[in-house]
């Protein structure tokens, strides 16, 4: 699947996505290709990691998604961002668990794909329409864009909405990128609100 260039990195055109929800126990992933218009499910499921302790877990993390970006090769991957846990030590843990799962795409000998964050309540707006919704809702959301009519896992579900979440957001920072800087302050400022959802 090729893609042209639209400066600054931004890819246009078809394109493999790769979404992350990562979590210290169970880490969705869900894999898509998509042109910006519609999306097709390719592959999803969870890494699960064993009763074990934290380092043993991440490290199941890190391998699984290396093994995914190398079997699937994604040009875009898309993670969650941590936005709430009960105290810090799970929010610490699951900011290890993304890390991992990060860090997992740098597979070797696959080319990089530029990783891309979201917050949970803006990947809910782009799935249902509203930042609030439920796990049910963004459930059904995905399974009706991707016209799925298998069940999801969960996590899986969730991961195919970040996923879809960047494919939904893929043309404006393409618009936002290919903008001159000529056009001055107002759409520079723009431009740079833009790429602040890369990372």
């Amino acid at each position: 699947m090729q893609a042209a260039c639209a400066g600054q990195g931004v890819l246009i055109g078809p394109i493999r996505i790769l979404g992350i929800d990562p979590g210290s126990r169970i880490t969705g992933f869900g894999v898509i290709d998509s042109d910006g218009r519609r999306s097709v499910h390719v592959a999803s499921g969870c890494i699960r990691t064993a009763e074990s302790g934290l380092p043993a877990r991440l490290q199941v993390i890190y391998s699984g998604v290396q093994e995914l970006m190398t079997r699937y090769r994604p040009a875009a991957v898309a993670v969650e961002q941590v936005f709430m846990a009960r105290n810090a030590d799970s929010a610490l843990k699951l900011g290890q668990a993304r890390s991992a799962a990060i860090c997992g795409t740098f597979a070797q000998g696959v080319a990089s794909a530029e990783v891309f964050e979201y917050a949970a309540r803006a990947i809910k707006q782009a799935i249902v329409g509203i930042g609030h919704a439920d796990k049910a809702q963004v459930s059904h959301m995905v399974a009706v864009l991707l016209n799925h009519r298998e069940p999801l896992q969960a996590d899986a579900a969730d991961a195919l909405a970040v996923a879809l979440c960047h494919a939904h957001t893929r043309p404006l920072l393409a618009r936002l990128a290919s903008l001159p800087a000529s056009l001055g302050p107002s759409l520079t400022r723009k431009r740079e609100a833009g790429r602040g959802l890369r990372r």
